[in-house]
């Protein structure tokens, strides 16, 4: 007798999946800079804003990821400059919305692959900024430009002070030597190029203290 074969004909069952395991660790996160620097730059030397497209520049060069606070002056030449070179750069901004970034804070959106609305308003967008790169680049600045170095300072981000630059930027090897901190993670130069070869320098010795360069679970 001819035995008989039984068949699942039940089509919904669900399928077993298999799971894709991504062998290719080959790829490392890009760092991200952030250029912090005034959003009025009538006190600045003539050439501050020629120097912050130099720094943009560099930065894209490097295929670096360029952060700014979203906003005129200082950080959008430096977008501008990035961008010339087919850079990324990622604003964030003070803004809750689009809506708001441009109608209330009348910030620019042009120059900037993506921006994160934080709703924080200046002061706590301050803090995510410095917070959200793995280094601070800092040139002319003003009050809000101080701050965001203080943040990075107390955070001990390396950070990079481009001097000959103008305004408060100027004041920052004075201030930290009275302020009795130690010197931090902080370097100067009056050159981007140098600067930015600098920065990489302390950006990797710091991880490779740290157990994290190039770390892949």
């Amino acid at each position: 007798m001819a035995r008989k074969r039984c068949y699942n004909l039940n089509t919904n069952m669900p399928k077993k999946e298999t799971s894709i395991i991504n062998h290719n660790h080959g790829y490392r996160l890009k760092y991200k800079i952030c250029v912090s620097g005034a959003a009025e730059t009538g006190h600045c030397v003539a050439e501050a804003l020629e120097r912050a497209e130099e720094i943009g520049r560099e930065i894209a060069k490097r295929g670096l990821v360029l952060v700014t606070g979203a906003t005129t002056g200082i950080p959008y030449w430096a977008a501008k400059g990035a961008k010339a070179e087919g850079g990324i750069v990622i604003g964030i901004s003070p803004a809750a919305t689009k809506l708001q970034h441009v109608k209330t804070y009348r910030l620019p959106v042009d120059y900037h692959d993506l921006i994160i609305y934080t709703g924080f308003e200046y002061a706590g967008r301050n803090l995510l900024l410095t917070r959200a790169a793995d280094a601070v680049i800092t040139l002319c600045g003003r009050i809000g430009t101080l701050n965001e170095f203080t943040d990075a300072f107390e955070d001990q981000k390396p950070q990079g002070v481009l001097l000959g630059t103008g305004g408060t930027t100027e004041l920052l090897p004075e201030i930290i030597e009275k302020a009795h901190r130690g010197s931090g993670k902080v370097i100067f130069a009056r050159e981007p190029k140098d600067l930015i070869d600098k920065l990489l320098n302390l950006i990797e010795s710091e991880e490779a203290k740290n157990g994290i360069k190039g770390r892949v679970i």
